[in-house]
This record gives structure tokens, sequence and C-alpha cells, in this order.
């Protein structure tokens, strides 16, 4: 049994920085540990994930709009670490863990200055910002995958592999099999672009799904996340085609839906890699060419390489391609069994107990386990 431990999370609003943060929270406090959570004020609000945690919001500004912005970034950064240091001497943490995104910033500064020991996880295979930031003087960067781009030779002795966390409910699909296929069962498809959605997915899945041919366009499913704005549009071009489909904004049974998919269609961001791979489900991914770094397209490589899913550039995302690649994938079922295989191996399902195995041990660097050093 551990001894009862303080911990402060830090992350960004966002799905990729709070999923990791909360699996990393219900580890911590099935120790015995108390875990505080400071973001900004999306991330405190966000559904389901720390309604037993104690939440704080720092303001945090970010780097942008020129000098103007970033004195005022910068100013809202120094309130922020302000706000960090009281809660701390309250609060008492032993190590403080970052996950990415601006509202992280204040507290790892916060950190730093009272020379509280300090981890970063990484959950992309690109280092982010504010990560690249800090690396410098975190006791530790724990990352989910093997090679992490942007991570400098010198901080690479303090890196530890551990994967990316995900919830209970998604990571217990591990241990159910792939859902049978034969040659006249229904073949279902989820479609899901992160917390947002992507039209471009709506613009093309429906049409590239109604070019495959017709004994297997009749035997699909389709459930459909769509943005609010899309959604009229969508259903009616699943209708026109006589395919059916579930069309939602927002899908609070996600780990259900994905344990029925035979195939995914999705963006290429750390959650929805980190969960593909821990149910071990073959995908079609188009990365968010915007994304930072282009790091959807670097997060997509391990897996696409294995076998577990194919990639197609949003540039080349077409109704033709997509009904090419999905020929491919789900024509032959013996295929897609192999598929669904070589995602699952991909995954690292003790990603939450790794990293809390970590946090515990961040003040005994010597029970680190040097064969998790990322290349």
């Amino acid at each position: 049994m551990s001894i009862p431990r303080h911990y402060v999370l830090a992350a960004g609003g966002t799905g990729g920085h709070m999923v990791p943060a909360a699996a990393l929270a219900a580890e911590l406090a099935a120790r015995g540990h108390h875990v505080a959570l400071v973001s900004d004020d999306r991330g405190v609000r966000f559904p389901g994930l720390f309604d037993e945690v104690q939440t704080h919001v720092l303001p945090a500004g970010r780097l942008a709009g020129g000098p103007i912005g970033w004195l005022r970034a910068g100013a809202k950064m120094l309130a922020g670490r302000t706000m960090a240091i009281e809660l701390y001497r309250g609060f008492k943490p032993a190590a403080v863990i970052g996950f990415g995104g601006y509202p992280a910033f204040p507290a790892l500064a916060a950190a730093f200055q009272m020379k509280l020991p300090t981890i970063i996880h990484e959950q992309n295979a690109v280092l982010g910002r504010v990560n690249r930031l800090v690396a410098g003087k975190v006791d530790a960067i724990a990352t989910s995958y093997a090679e992490v781009q942007r991570l400098k030779p010198e901080h690479r002795a303090k890196a530890r592999l551990v994967g990316n966390p995900v919830r209970e409910s998604v990571l217990a699909l591990r241990e159910r099999p792939y859902p049978e296929l034969d040659a006249d069962g229904i073949f279902r498809v989820l479609v899901t672009g992160g917390s947002q959605g992507a039209s471009v997915l709506s613009d093309v899945v429906p049409d590239g799904l109604a070019m495959l041919p017709v004994h297997f366009r009749r035997r699909l499913q389709v459930t459909h996340q769509a943005r609010a704005e899309d959604i009229d549009r969508v259903r009616a071009q699943y209708a026109t085609h006589a395919i059916p489909a579930e069309i939602a904004t927002y899908l609070p049974d996600l780990p259900e839906r994905l344990a029925w998919a035979h195939v995914v269609i999705a963006r290429a961001g750390a959650s929805t890699i980190a969960e593909l791979t821990a149910a071990g489900r073959p995908a079609i991914l188009v990365p968010l060419p915007s994304a930072t770094d282009d790091h959807q397209t670097v997060n997509a490589r391990e897996i696409t390489e294995a076998g577990g899913a194919r990639t197609i550039p949003q540039h080349l995302f077409t109704a033709s391609e997509l009904a090419k690649q999905m020929q491919k994938l789900g024509l032959d079922t013996l295929a897609l069994a192999n598929a669904a295989r070589c995602a699952r191996s991909c995954g690292r399902p003790l990603a939450a107990r790794d990293l809390a195995d970590l946090v515990e041990n961040i003040d005994a660097p010597s029970l680190l386990n040097p064969s998790r050093v990322a290349a």
C-alpha cells in the first residue's frame, strides 16, 4: 500500500489532455492518494471525468496575437503562477504533473519556483509547445510513443515510455474479442472526428461508402459523429444512398460503439489512436493537416506501419479513395481480423499504471525502469 500523498495534475482543456489526466487521477486515487486538477474553464467542466476531484481554474494566456498578445498572455501566466503557489502552500503536493496545453504552464512554473518534483506527459508523437518549453526543467518526461519528435537529445535521458492512458471503459474492450463478421453479416462503421467532429469526414464519408459494391454497401450500419451544423446534411446524404446511419454530435457511449465497430474512420488525435490500439480496431485515419507540427500524421505512423490502419492525407481524402481503401480493408474478413490484431499490438494497456509508478517514484530515480527510455 502506497503512503498517501497529494498530487496536482495540470492540463489544457481539450479531450486529448484531459482524458489521460483523468485516467491517472483515477489510478492515483485507487492507490489512496489525493489529487487536484488545475485547468481552464473547459477542463474543469469536462463531462464525467473529474467529478470526484477538486478542481481549480488558473488564468493562462495563449502566446499569440503579436507583441500585445504576448504581453497579455504573460500577465495572465504570472497571475496563474501566483495562484498556483497559493494552492501548493495549502495542498502541499508531492509532485506536479503536466499534460500539455497552455493552462498547464503556470502550474509548472509555480512548481519550479517552489522546487517541487515535476513530470510532463506527452500524448502525441511530437512534443507539444508547452512541453518543449519546460522539458529542460522537469524531472521526468513520460511519452506515449517510443519515438518522439522535437525532444532534444539532451532531454532524452529523462524520458520514459509509458503510453497514453485511456478510460477504464475503453481499456475493458481489450478483453472482448473483435466482433465476428461473416460474408453476409452486418458491417459496422464508426465515424468520429474527435470532440469537435470533423467536417471533412461529413463531406466525404457518405459519398465514399455509397461507392462501395452493392453487396458490401447493403451490409453497412454507420454511426457518424458530426458537427451540429453538418448533421442535417449528413443525415440526408445517407438517406439518399439508403445507408442506415445514426448521426449525433456527441457519443456518450463511445466505448460501446467502439466495441461493436468493425472499422473506424477517424482523425488521428492522440486519444483516438490510444483507444483504437487499446481496443484493437482497424481504422482509416485522416490526420488533421492544421495540427501543430503535423503531429497527427506522426501519431498515425506506428499503427499504420504495423498494419492496423490506413492513413489518407486530407488532400487525398476523396470519396473514391475512401471506397478503395474500405474495399481493401473490409472485403477480406481474415485480413480485417488481422488488421484488428495489428492495431491491438500497438496498444499500451498498462499506461495508467506505469505513469502512476513514475509519479510515485519521482523522488527515487533509481527505481525507474531504464528500459522505458524513449528513443
